[in-house]
Order: structure tokens, then sequence, then C-alpha cells
């Protein structure tokens, strides 16, 4: 009898320590891998883990604050800025930024967050690849004419391929040398002196005018056609050694998983074979709670679509266009300043550029496409709009086709939004709701377009007072509430009408 009341008692205190065990590991041990992905949806805008940009850099910030702090700070700094100094101090040194409250995180998901900014050190393989790379010595006067051509003459012609003007590898074994220092020097003059070969060319691209290049010396245009002959020289790989980092994430999330089974088990198991009255009620309420832990998520989980990826039909870049080539965001999505959506460029939007960009440069990657995959994706605008890219002219009659963009953001209908009223009278930035755009391959749904997050928004964002749309009222009700920050919800962006009528 006593050994049995022994083992009871052993029994229930490994119990509470699979208990206790269990919920210090899913509230303080967080997943790493979840953590970068809600680091990348709410903070990338504002933080990096290694470089401050607007905030300061987060990485081993759980060394420098106190977890308790940083979860209370995180869940809304705004009200501990009122009775908390740390919170104070922070806000002042940061020039008095505001930050945005996320009350919509759960406290796992801060700790997966925190978890992601400690950066521990992950087991590191190393794969060795022996490679060298050989590269043929290049003439110093090739490559002066390679980079007056890119300088020149890269935007109407190629060495290999015709744009709107014809291939020019091996030219020189086509046309007198003299005869091509005319032409590029003033192409028009030589064809006004009566030349035939002159009048000849210009028919065969017809009629295409090409810029004349006076300033261009004898020992520059030589320099081209020495490159003309020549082409460009292409790197034999032999081999090279480099060093992959391959970093393993998430190797803590198979314990959590594991200890979670082991805890179900035991409480279904005190439930069904136990005949003490408290671990009964101990396995109840516990069960309870898991379950209505895992149903709450999966119900306030519903509809809400962060980080929607769809395929779409053509792999544009929006880092290659709006990052690499600082397109304005504005170029494309004309409508977002004077109207409600902000509308779906037309393939003419595209062709602007593309008329003469037929191709991408050799070392271009999006995602898994290389160059010749992606000067297919190029083609498909061709396609849908009857671009003849060998004779640089739309085809008569075609039947044009409409690109079928897949949508991303897709707010509910009792839902009213107007990208006119944010972008052109508040002027917020298309990253604010975008997220890093710039950044993105291939776009997905940054924000995670809840009631909550847009309430959230209008209570932390401020009117600008140089804003005339707003100056009476924001006097007004500065004057009557005694305001000295005025945000959106003071202005009425709490009403249900505002938003739903």
């Amino acid at each position: 009898m006593t050994q049995f009341n022994s083992f009871q008692k052993l029994t229930q205190l490994l119990f509470v320590f699979l208990f206790v065990f269990s919920v210090s590991l899913f509230s303080q041990d967080g997943d790493a891998t979840n953590g970068k992905k809600l680091f990348k949806a709410n903070c990338i805008a504002c933080h990096k883990l290694d470089k401050k940009v607007l905030g300061p850099p987060l990485k081993g910030i759980t060394l420098k604050r106190d977890r308790k702090w940083l979860h209370a700070w995180i869940k809304d700094n705004i009200t501990l800025q009122k009775t908390d100094k740390l919170a104070k101090q922070v806000f002042e040194e940061g020039n008095k930024l505001p930050m945005q409250p996320f009350p919509q995180l759960s406290e796992k998901d801060i700790e997966d967050i925190l978890a992601y900014t400690d950066d521990k050190p992950k087991e590191k393989k190393e794969v060795t690849k022996k490679q060298t790379t050989e590269t043929q010595t290049v003439d110093p006067i090739v490559a002066k004419g390679k980079k007056i051509f890119k300088a020149n003459c890269i935007a109407c012609h190629k060495l290999n391929k015709k744009v709107l003007g014809p291939a020019l590898f091996g030219i020189t074994d086509k046309r007198d040398r003299d005869w091509l220092h005319k032409w590029i020097k003033d192409n028009n003059a030589l064809r006004k002196s009566g030349d035939a070969l002159a009048k000849q060319v210009f028919e065969e691209h017809n009629k295409m005018p090409m810029n004349a290049f006076p300033q261009l010396s004898e020992e520059d245009i030589d320099a081209m056609l020495a490159y003309f002959k020549v082409g460009d020289v292409k790197k034999t790989i032999v081999g090279t050694k480099s060093t992959e980092e391959v970093k393993e994430e998430g190797s803590s999330v198979w314990i959590t998983w594991l200890v979670a089974i082991v805890v179900i088990a035991l409480l279904v198991y005190m439930l069904l074979v136990s005949k003490n009255g408290f671990l009964k009620i101990m396995a109840i309420i516990a069960l309870i709670l898991i379950i209505t832990y895992f149903l709450f998520n999966w119900l306030m989980s519903i509809g809400i679509d962060q980080n929607y990826q769809p395929i779409q039909p053509i792999a544009f870049s929006h880092k290659i266009h709006a990052g690499d080539n600082k397109i304005d965001c504005q170029y494309c999505h004309s409508s977002a300043k004077h109207s409600k959506t902000s509308g779906v460029p037309t393939a003419n939007v595209c062709m602007n550029c593309h008329k003469s960009i037929s191709e991408v440069a050799e070392d271009t990657k999006v995602g898994d496409l290389g160059k010749k995959e992606l000067d297919q994706e190029i083609q498909k605008i061709y396609d849908a709009v009857g671009w003849d890219s060998e004779n640089f002219k739309y085809i008569e009659n075609y039947e044009v086709k409409a690109i079928q963009w897949v949508r991303v953001h897709n707010l509910p209908d009792f839902a009213y939004y107007n990208h006119s009223q944010h972008v052109t009278v508040a002027g917020i930035s298309c990253q604010k709701c975008h997220g890093p755009v710039e950044e993105m391959d291939e776009m997905y749904q940054f924000s995670p377009l809840t009631m909550a997050w847009c309430i959230d928004c209008h209570k932390d964002t401020e009117v600008n007072k140089d804003n005339k749309f707003y100056t009476k009222i924001h006097e007004e009700l500065s004057k009557k509430y005694n305001l000295e920050k005025v945000t959106i919800a003071d202005l009425g962006g709490k009403e249900c009408a505002k938003c739903h009528y």
C-alpha cells in the first residue's frame, strides 16, 4: 500500500512537471522559422537584424531588454510609454518615430519573433566545390570597344541578335572599314552624299533613323570594330573553391511537437485510467485549454490571407522593376493617386519599355528562372499584344489577348477602401501596406488586411498639420480636446460607417 501511494505521488509530480514544462516550452521556446515569417510580415519595413533602418537592429535584442518588457512594447508601445521610463527613453532615442502596436500578435507569435532575433548559431554544413575559373586574356582594345558599345549602342543593337538595328558580330567581314567609320560618325550625311550602300541599309531596316556619333574618335570606332570582330570572351568553368553554409532552421520544432504529444497522451491516460480526482480535474482543464487555444487560433485565421502568393501568368519581378531600375509604383499603377483602386497596368504600359528590351542581362535570375526562361516570359507580352520583335512593329489585324493577372490583395465587398484618399490626401507610401515591394521578386500579401490592423493604423497615424485638406478640422479638434497629436481615429477613423455602409 505504501509503495502504491509513493507511485501515485511520483505520478502526480511527473504530471505537474510535464504540464509546467510544456506550458513554459510553448510560451518561451519560440519557433525561429515561424518567427522569421512573422518578422517579414510585420517588422521588416522598419527593422533589420543587423542594420539600422527606421528602427534599431534587432539581432540579440533579448540580451538587452527583458522579455516581458519586449512583449509589452510590441503589443502596445504607445500605452507602455505612458507609465514606463524605459519605453519613454527608447522612444526619445528613436527620434520620436512612432512604432505601430501589434495587439493582433499572440504571446506565442511574439516569442517566435524573439527566437528569430536571438539568431542563435545554427549547425553549419560545409560543402566544398573544387572549381577554378579560366578566362582567356582580353585585348585591351577589345575591352575598350565593348565599353564604348555598351555606352552608346546597346539600346538598339546586340552582337548576336537583331533588335532595332542588325546584329553587329562579324560586321567587319561584311562592310568596309572606312565605310563603317563614316556610317557611325554621321549616317545621315553619308546617305545625303549619295552613297548607294547607305541608302540600301536605311531601306532594309524600315527607314529607322540611327543616331550620329560625331563625338567618337577614330580610335574609339576602331576599338568597337575590334569588339564586333572578336565578340565576348566567355569564361570556362573548370572549378572554383567555394564554401556553402547550409542553415538548419527550426531544429527544435520536432521537440515541441514531441512534448505536446506526450503531454496530451498523458492527459488522456490520466482521464481514462487514473482514479485520482485531482488528476482527472487537472487533465480535463488542460485538455479544454489546449483544444480552445488551437480552435480559437484556427477560427481567427479564417479569411486572413497574409503571405498569399499566387502563381502569375508572367514571371514579373517587382525587385527588378521597382528595386533595381527604380521605376515609380505609380508609373504602372497610375490610378492609385486619383481613384479608389490602384489599377492593373495594360500590356501597352509594359511595351513602353519592352519594345526595345527583348531580353534580360546574362546574370539575371528570378527564383529558379535564368536568362533563357526570362526571355521567354518577355515573349509572352509580345504574344499578347502582337509585337513583331524582328521587324520592330505591331502585327496588323492581330487579335490582342488580355494577360490574366491573378489578384493578390482582395478586400471583402463590405469593406470600403480608397487608394487616392490614402496615397494623395494622406501621403502614405505604398510600402506601408504592401511591404518592401522593391525587394520582392514575386508579389505576396504583406499585411493581414484585417479590421484590427486598419483601426490600429488609424489610431496611430497622426494627421499632417500641413495637409490643407485637414487644416481646419485639425485646429478645431486640437483646441476642443486639448490634443497635441490628432490621429485619423480622432477624425472619425474608428466609425463603422467610414468603411462599412
